[in-house]
């Protein structure tokens, strides 16, 4: 059979097998040397939810999926077109989410007995039990090819097999005609200090390229050719890296400082560890003993002056809300950047989720609004991220930034934005004063108040929990205190008029509008895309700011005779549409199974309503 090497627009990769598997890593391998190489991408790793699963469980499959294209990607895929499962359980786990087409890699030395069984199958034949005998399925003794090109390596047999992950690459490496330089850049740097290692992992990685080339069961070979891209430097960034990116760039334009004080919590630590690298950039960190002292740390670095942030995900949120009214009612500027988790409680700490949104909205005591943002994709969590420290140094007021664990830890390609394409960031910092000063007489535009950075001298003042009047001096005047939450109101109100209008994509009046918030962005716009191009009348709203809400909203929204609001929650944003715009009809489409959408699921909704 004469050996072809197909053009293909797009494909989708998933990596899985056990937690010590290295997936993640074999997957970000990939996708790295994909983007290099100039293709459109969008990942999605999927972590275990237990720190130790059993080996060889359902529940400790570790996955990664990749989608590269020449063409333009929002999603990772719904469904994927290989699948490499390196034991019983992850192809458990996975076969769901191949084609019918898919070709699916296995390791054969894994599919003993004892794995089939502790995997949960009932019998001996796993394919024809997951109904998948007509995939294209190739079996390969991998752990024992590995163990063959490392015999001569002096490593242990443990370390032998752990390089397990590498052979597979290589065999993808061939499959996708994909180079292998950048890898051996990555081994050669990560390996500095322990050189045997580096040419042990080129040389198995080499393996599995050549095993690949000469097996009968892979006839063909594809490739997926560069997109077509804006000009300018690209990198490959996740949802987390970019979010710290664009705290450092808000602190830049505002001349000041960053302090970031949080406790680590998934998915959100990486956020911290990203800041705390840059210290040559002024910022400082503090990895705090619990959540209360991480936001009480940062508020105290705001009332001294600093450019105040601090991350976590959904239970540490809770935690937090105490002292996020103290936040409010002192009216520092703070930025809380929410990592959104599946929950309540614990919860599936590695799942994503859009659960968090009515707490953001409502959860604390008192009458205690806050500016609510969203990001929507990995590489805008950096405009969001910047935006939202814009807000808050110049509206002297908290900001919750809702990302998700899907951004968090997904990425895709970035084009590296010149800074002097962003607004500068000017915030009401006061050195002098005529009189005493007043710390809560607020400017006629903005409303909000002067920060007067403490030892200034003249402007000694008095900030905390109390309600004080304008002066600065505790009351509890039944007046004044209704006159303060008013005003504290209108300030986060008048945020409406520095917002932008939100967009509509696709025809700007018709039958049907979905309407998104936050993550959904990429599967949502997918789903519009292939809606419009089988004729039917669907256009998209995308919310990046919910509170407070563009004031387009309604403008919109009338323009369209059905919507349909799309999330991963029991209904939430619908909910708070419904108490803002009650003039309007909302259809729902809900998902909270700790999974992004399936665009066919959005497509499908869409046809019922129609």
């Amino acid at each position: 059979m004469q050996h072809k090497v197909i053009d293909i627009q797009d494909v989708v990769i998933r990596f899985a097998g056990d937690s010590g598997d290295g997936m993640q890593l074999t997957g970000t391998l990939f996708a790295d040397s994909s983007a290099l190489y100039g293709n459109e991408i969008s990942t999605f790793p999927d972590y275990p939810a237990e720190i130790r699963a059993p080996q060889g469980t359902v529940s400790g499959v570790s996955g990664f999926q990749v989608h590269i294209g020449a063409v333009e990607i929002n999603t990772p895929g719904d469904f994927c077109d290989v699948l490499v499962a390196m034991n019983p359980a992850a192809l458990r786990a996975n076969a769901k989410w191949t084609k019918p087409t898919a070709t699916i890699i296995l390791d054969e030395d894994a599919f003993d007995e004892a794995n089939i069984v502790r995997a949960g199958f009932q019998t001996m034949n796993p394919f024809e039990e997951l109904k998948i005998q007509d995939r294209n399925i190739i079996v390969s003794p991998i752990t024992t090819l590995t163990k063959e090109s490392l015999k001569d390596s002096g490593l242990d047999n443990k370390s032998i097999v752990r390089c397990k992950n590498m052979f597979t690459l290589g065999m993808c490496f061939y499959l996708f005609n994909r180079e292998m330089d950048h890898t051996f850049e990555y081994l050669e740097k990560k390996f500095k200090k322990k050189p045997q290692l580096i040419d042990v992992n080129k040389k198995v990685l080499k393996d599995g390229f050549n095993y690949a080339s000469n097996i009968h069961a892979i006839a063909n070979t594809y490739t997926v050719a560069p997109a077509k891209q804006e000009k300018g430097v690209y990198r490959n960034i996740n949802g987390n890296q970019a979010t710290a990116w664009g705290l450092l760039a808000a602190s830049e334009k505002s001349g000041i400082p960053l302090f970031c004080g949080s406790y680590p919590i998934t998915p959100a630590t990486a956020v911290l560890e990203e800041l705390a690298i840059y210290k040559n950039l002024g910022a400082k960190t503090v990895q705090c003993e619990d959540e209360i002292s991480g936001i009480c740390t940062a508020i105290g670095a705001a009332y001294a002056g600093n450019f105040a942030v601090t991350t976590t995900s959904g239970p540490g949120l809770s935690l937090k809300s105490e002292a996020l009214g103290l936040a409010m009612i002192t009216e520092l500027p703070l930025v809380i950047v929410d990592v959104q988790r599946s929950g309540p409680s614990t919860g599936i700490p590695t799942k994503t989720e859009q659960t968090d949104l009515n707490q953001a909205l409502y959860g604390r005591n008192g009458e205690c609004p806050i500016m609510v943002m969203a990001a929507h994709s990995p590489s805008d969590c950096f405009d969001k991220a910047f935006y939202a420290g814009k807000y808050a140094l110049e509206h002297m007021m908290p900001v919750i930034l809702l990302t998700e664990g899907f951004l968090g830890n997904g990425s895709e390609p970035w084009k590296i934005p010149s800074m002097k394409d962003y607004p500068s960031i000017v915030a009401p910092v006061v050195t002098e004063c005529e009189g005493k000063f007043k710390p809560y007489v607020r400017d006629e535009e903005r409303f909000a108040r002067q920060w007067a950075v403490p030892g200034t001298p003249g402007l000694m003042h008095r900030v905390g929990g109390l309600e004080k009047t304008p002066e600065g001096v505790i009351s509890s005047d039944p007046q004044n205190h209704e006159m303060m939450c008013a005003a504290r109101a209108e300030k986060v109100a008048r945020v409406a008029n520095y917002i932008p209008d939100v967009e509509v994509i696709g025809e700007a009046e018709g039958e049907v509008l979905i309407v998104g918030w936050g993550g959904t962005f990429g599967h949502l716009y997918t789903a519009v895309k292939d809606l419009q191009a089988e004729g039917k009348s669907v256009s998209l709203a995308h919310f990046d700011y919910i509170n407070p809400l563009p004031k387009n909203t309604a403008e919109v929204f009338s323009k369209f005779k059905k919507i349909i609001v799309c999330e991963l929650n029991s209904g939430q944003f619908a909910a708070y549409l419904r108490d803002k715009h009650p003039q309007f009809h909302y259809h729902q489409l809900n998902k909270v199974q700790g999974q992004p959408f399936i665009v066919k699921d959005v497509v499908d909704a869409v046809n019922n309503i129609l």
